[in-house]
């Protein structure tokens, strides 16, 4: 069976009643709890997208808190848990801004969480991967935005 494009998918929806989009939107969150939480935020955070930050930005607070500092293996596995939640996030806000204020905090909380990134290999190149899509998703905002989040990666890196 042959997935129909993206375009294909919107001329349908053109044609379709409130009340059929509704009952599809109603099924897709049915099948899927990556769906149903795109949704959500469409439907009750997509208005204020700073609340949202905040929001997720908090999450990564208490979930650093359980990060084991003294096994850099267990410590890596919460690490990239963490990343895999605000990686989700973001696909959901679609913002380049956002992605750059959670990726900039997960390098923030990273630096102070006492865990010595220096001495892993993994938790090192995690750490430069970051800065990596910081520097990439800065580069498609605002001049004035990218100076700001750019004097915040230049405190990162002066941290090492």
């Amino acid at each position: 069976m042959k997935t129909a494009s993206l375009a294909e998918i919107k001329q349908e929806l053109q044609n379709l009643t409130a009340k059929q989009i509704a009952d599809i939107c109603l099924r897709l969150a049915r099948f899927k709890k990556d769906n149903k939480e795109l949704i959500a935020y469409l439907l009750f955070e997509a208005h204020n997208a700073e609340v949202y930050t905040g929001q997720i930005e908090e999450m990564m607070n208490e979930t650093f808190k359980d990060v084991n500092t003294n096994n850099y293996y267990l410590a890596k596995k919460t690490l990239r848990k963490i990343l895999r939640l605000v990686n989700k996030h973001i696909k959901y806000v679609g913002s380049k801004q956002t992605e750059v204020e959670l990726r900039i905090h997960f390098c923030l909380m990273l630096k102070s969480s006492g865990i010595r990134i220096q001495k892993n290999k993994a938790l090192s190149n995690m750490y430069m991967q970051q800065l990596k899509k910081i520097k990439a998703s800065m580069s498609s905002l605002h001049e004035d935005i990218q100076y700001d989040f750019a004097k915040q990666v230049d405190e990162l890196k002066a941290q090492d």
